[in-house]
């Protein structure tokens, strides 16, 4: 059962998710009218394997919250980090594996998506 003292930082989470894949998207549109479907394929993926542990790590570290639950936060987040670190990996791997990419194009998205919760707070009033 989610606690309510969770909620604000698992709707901030979500939000912060959701910006990620609206422009993960748009610059995939952009990327097919300037470069080609391989490229915006590309961006998709890279975006996609940013994503999707953020997705995850932000529904399994905002479970718990309060003073009672401290050591369920804790552990919740390390398991989230955890679980992030590994299915980022595996990504990664199933990507180089048995996807074309176009390398600039998929590690830019990458690096976007990862670098967009520093950025979200400035461009975007949550």
């Amino acid at each position: 059962m989610h606690n309510e003292l969770a909620k604000p930082g698992r709707k901030f989470a979500f939000k912060q998710i959701l910006i990620s894949i609206i422009i993960v998207l748009a610059c995939s549109v952009a990327t097919y009218f300037i470069w080609g479907l391989s490229f915006a394929h590309s961006v998709l993926a890279g975006g996609a394997i940013s994503i999707i542990p953020n997705f995850i790590f932000a529904h399994k570290a905002f479970k718990y919250a309060g003073a009672r639950s401290s050591e369920k936060v804790l552990d919740s987040f390390y398991s989230g980090e955890k679980l992030k670190i590994v299915l980022t990996a595996v990504l990664f791997a199933l990507a180089f594996r048995f996807l074309a990419i176009e390398p600039i194009a998929f590690f830019s998205s990458f690096c976007l998506v990862v670098a967009l919760p520093l950025l979200t707070p400035f461009l975007f009033k949550l």
